[in-house]
This record gives structure tokens, C-alpha cells and sequence, in this order.
């Protein structure tokens, strides 16, 4: 009878520490969430960090002087299309050095579905290919100036 009830006690106090551990994994993953979900999260309550993050993401859209801050961009319709459709694979300065007509513009994006895994763009591809031939028209102008008034030598063997 002794013995039973030594293992009854050890028989509780075991399932004691089993929901103990269960409670702390519970605690921990929730934390744990948190921590994914708001990188700013801090269980010391840092402020700073939080209040950082918070501008950040704030900052995102922001067009200052025409000109939309994060990517460069310049503000005008189809902007936010040219974003979401076109930084999600490389920087918005690819996209404006690239000064391209309406019809190479459309033979680019053909290629970029034929061979990047571009995703159809829908009624997207006009809404971007306006935007950049009316915002980055193609230039007559090259690389660099046509070199003039140089001296040009003959080079001996």
C-alpha cells in the first residue's frame, strides 16, 4: 500500500512538470510569433527600435518633390504599378536606365515571361509600359558625347 502511494505522488508530480513544460512551450512560441510577425517586438519594451521600425515602413510611399522616395521613381500615374510589378525582381534604376519605346518595352517584357519567369502582367503591361515611354522616353543622346576635335595619331610597330 506504501508503495502505491509513493507512486501515486511521483505519478502527479510528473504530470506537474509535464504541464509546466507544456505551459513554458506555449509561452515560448507565442513569443516566438510575435517576434515573426513585428520584428520591432522587444520584451524589454525598446521604444526606440519600435518607433524606428514604425518610420520605416511609413517612409515606404513617400513622394517628395515629385519623386517617390524609396525607389526613385518619379511620380505619376502607374507608379505604384511599375513597383509592385517591377522592383519585386530588380532596382527601379534598371527599369528607368532602360529608356525603350512602347514596342520594345512590350518585346522586354515578352522576354522577361519567356525566360525570367515573368508573370503575365494582364492589364498591368500597358498601365507600366505608359508610364515609363511618357516618364523615361528613349533619348537620341548615347552613352557619352561624340568625341570632336581630337588628334588622332598613327601608331608605329
Amino acid at each position: 500500500m506504501k508503495d502505491d502511494k509513493e507512486f501515486q505522488k511521483k505519478i502527479k508530480k510528473a504530470e506537474k512538470t509535464a504541464y509546466i513544460a507544456m505551459l513554458f512551450s506555449f509561452i515560448a512560441s507565442v513569443l516566438l510569433l510575435f517576434a515573426v510577425y513585428d520584428p520591432s517586438f522587444s520584451i524589454f519594451g525598446n521604444k526606440e527600435s519600435k518607433l524606428i521600425y514604425s518610420t520605416i515602413i511609413e517612409d515606404e510611399d513617400k513622394i517628395e518633390n515629385g519623386i517617390h522616395i524609396r525607389t526613385g521613381l518619379i511620380d505619376a500615374e502607374g507608379l505604384m504599378t511599375v513597383i509592385n510589378n517591377c522592383t519585386n525582381c530588380h532596382s527601379a534604376k534598371l527599369v528607368v536606365q532602360n529608356k525603350m519605346s512602347t514596342e520594345s518595352w512590350n518585346a522586354t517584357i515578352k522576354w522577361m515571361q519567356e525566360t525570367q519567369n515573368l508573370w503575365d502582367l494582364g492589364s498591368n503591361q500597358e498601365v507600366i509600359v505608359n508610364y515609363l515611354v511618357t516618364n523615361y522616353p528613349p533619348t537620341a543622346k548615347g552613352r557619352r558625347m561624340i568625341l570632336t576635335n581630337i588628334d588622332w595619331y598613327t601608331l608605329k610597330n
